[in-house]
């Protein structure tokens, strides 16, 4: 530590933070056993044991708000997982600079768009009256369609605006891997012989497997903490039957009808079944390809 200190003392800011905003309000979660006062504090409050997660397992919403986030979440993992799979390779193939350097900023650029203007544009371009979607069907006399008032298209809105928005970034970190790969690997494949396609399946898809199973894993550990902003956002009284996921309902409780306690049982909730994701699936993917988040 005496002859690396000073990399030591680059740690101490990211380690503070994490102490700081992560692991101290940790502490806090005790409201979730509790009947929480803010006059009395979350050590003051009378303890109510696990009544408040008694009374969200006997909510009548309780199931609809598991299978909405749940369903939303796998569309989701499984829709952005393997595109920048597949856009990382086909970039990579590509041997004219330009044309490669203008899809990634194409494809990289709506990463930096906030959420809230991603949902205004995805509102105003299926708008009903306004939106050239429905502008364009209504060439084929195809009458308006309500897509953000119909519940059955929101799971396909949110989830495909959402690959719109992300793919370009994923694609980064498995063109990074795919840079990694020793070029005397592809050299050997094409003295014996192998295709470009053979070269992407026998070469690059081993080579970026380690990356690709640990942002799968992270991924599905991820499932039930589907977004919350672009829920929210997306959501309007009409399509509430699938767009009220968790996030959404531990927002209406918790600050907008102030039963804190009830909210933090909730988010307790789902992180103790994000936890055992995480770990069941990081076994799994460590029996069978050999590799996972911890060695």
């Amino acid at each position: 530590m005496r002859r690396h200190w000073q990399l030591y003392l680059l740690v101490v800011v990211p380690l503070a933070y994490f102490v700081i905003f992560k692991y101290i309000p940790i502490a806090n979660a005790v409201i979730a056993f509790k009947n929480y006062s803010p006059i009395k504090g979350p050590w003051g409050s009378d303890w109510v044991g696990f009544r408040n997660f008694e009374l969200f397992f006997q909510n009548p919403v309780f199931w609809t708000l598991v299978k909405n986030t749940f369903l939303l979440s796998v569309y989701t993992v499984l829709a952005s997982f393997p595109i920048p799979i597949i856009l990382a390779i086909a970039l990579n193939e590509i041997r004219n600079g330009r044309f490669k350097k203008t899809v990634q900023l194409v494809t990289y650029a709506p990463y930096f768009i906030s959420t809230v203007v991603v949902v205004s544009m995805t509102i105003l371009v299926l708008s009903p009256r306004l939106g050239f979607v429905n502008d364009a069907i209504g060439l084929f006399g195809v009458p308006s369609i309500d897509f953000l008032g119909r519940p059955d298209y929101f799971r396909h809105i949110y989830v495909w605006s959402d690959v719109w928005q992300t793919t370009g970034y994923s694609a980064v970190i498995y063109l990074a891997a795919l840079s990694g790969i020793d070029p005397a690997l592809h050299e050997s494949a094409r003295i014996d012989g192998a295709s470009r396609l053979q070269r992407i399946r026998h070469v690059d898809l081993p080579g970026i497997m380690p990356t690709a199973v640990i942002i799968l894993v992270l991924g599905v550990g991820n499932i039930m903490s589907i977004g919350f902003e672009k829920a929210f956002l997306l959501q309007n009284p009409l399509n509430t039957a699938q767009s009220e996921i968790i996030a959404t309902y531990v927002y209406k409780t918790g600050l907008l009808n102030a039963d804190f306690s009830m909210a933090t049982a909730i988010g307790l909730f789902n992180s103790v079944i994000n936890l055992f994701l995480l770990l069941g699936v990081n076994f799994a993917a460590k029996r069978i390809t050999g590799n996972g988040l911890w060695s």
